[in-house]
């Protein structure tokens, strides 16, 4: 009887490589670790000059994860790119790269937590190295396949990304994340699709809907009777009827579409569960974000943590 969960990929079918990488301390253990329990065969910090070589030979009978980062001696932003391109270029072979971003004040408050010293700068402030290093890697970041944003995710949270994002059997998918934001706190890394909702009417202005937030029906109701709503979910909707099956075709795997308004509450959260919920109907395989409820939560669980 064979096992559904087999992640070996025919032997018709390229070898599946995906490289992880990112700045010190944006989780790319955890994400190597989590690839490995999906049944990649993942090696970390490997040398730049044996990537070629670890596929010589016998097609590997799995999908295989490397990860590296700037303290490899061997390493420099171009040096990945140009490895990555190469394998790209082997017959055969099916390479993805993803990059894990982290906002620096919150990589400095990881360092400082575990008090540990930055691999860039060991005698130093842990800040000079957050900046060396995202300096030295932006090159990598702009050509990333996959960009995931670690700031606000526990390692369990980014653990279930990277099982959402690489199914075993290596097959090609589109990924939706649908996420609110807050403009006040800036545009969320790696959106992909970006929509203001700040002309929609604003719970905020409502004392009994302001404490809640756009997860609530009584806020989406109260959302949904500005007369400009249902032709904006409606345009957003057909949208996205087109675009989902483009990007698929064209092998993007992950996709990110984000509503913002002023605080990140309630009309983002609103149109963000409204579009999820649409898209899941569809048949698109969905996950959802709210940051700045997710921040307000974390927040509320650590008194003594200063906003950010």
């Amino acid at each position: 009887m064979t096992d559904q969960t087999d992640p070996r990929p025919p032997s018709t079918a390229p070898v599946r490589v995906v490289l992880v990488t990112g700045p010190s301390g944006a989780g790319r253990s955890t994400a190597i670790n989590a690839l490995e329990d999906i049944g990649f065969e993942a090696i970390d910090n490997v040398p730049l000059s044996l990537l070629p070589r670890l596929l010589e030979g016998a097609p590997p009978d799995r999908p295989m994860a490397f990860g590296t980062d700037a303290r490899n001696r061997e390493f420099s932003a171009e040096r990945l790119l140009e490895a990555a391109h190469r394998l790209q270029a082997s017959e055969g072979v099916e390479v993805e790269l993803i990059y894990l971003d982290c906002d620096p004040h919150t990589l400095q408050r990881r360092y400082s937590e575990t008090r540990r010293r930055h691999p860039l700068a060991p005698d130093a402030d842990p800040a000079n190295g957050i900046t060396l290093e995202r300096d030295l890697l932006s090159p990598v970041r702009g050509h990333a396949s996959v960009l995931i944003d670690t700031t606000s995710l526990t390692p369990h949270e980014l653990r279930a990304e990277i099982t959402r994002l690489f199914s075993p059997d290596g097959t090609q998918k589109l990924s939706v994340t649908v996420m609110s934001f807050s403009y006040r706190r800036g545009l969320p890394t790696g959106a992909d699709l970006v929509f203001d909702c700040r002309f929609l009417r604003n719970p905020h202005w409502d004392a009994d809907l302001k404490p809640q937030d756009g997860r609530d029906p009584r806020v989406q109701a109260y959302i949904a009777e500005d007369p400009r709503h249902a032709q904006f979910e409606a345009q957003v909707q057909e949208m996205l009827a087109l675009l989902l099956p483009a990007f698929r075709e064209e092998g993007k795997s992950h996709l990110t579409v984000a509503f913002g308004c002023t605080g990140g509450q309630h009309r983002s959260v609103a149109m963000a569960e409204n579009l999820a919920a649409h898209l899941a109907e569809e048949g698109w395989h969905v996950s959802k974000r709210h940051r700045e409820v997710e921040q307000r939560r974390i927040a509320a669980s650590r008194p003594d943590m200063s906003e950010a």
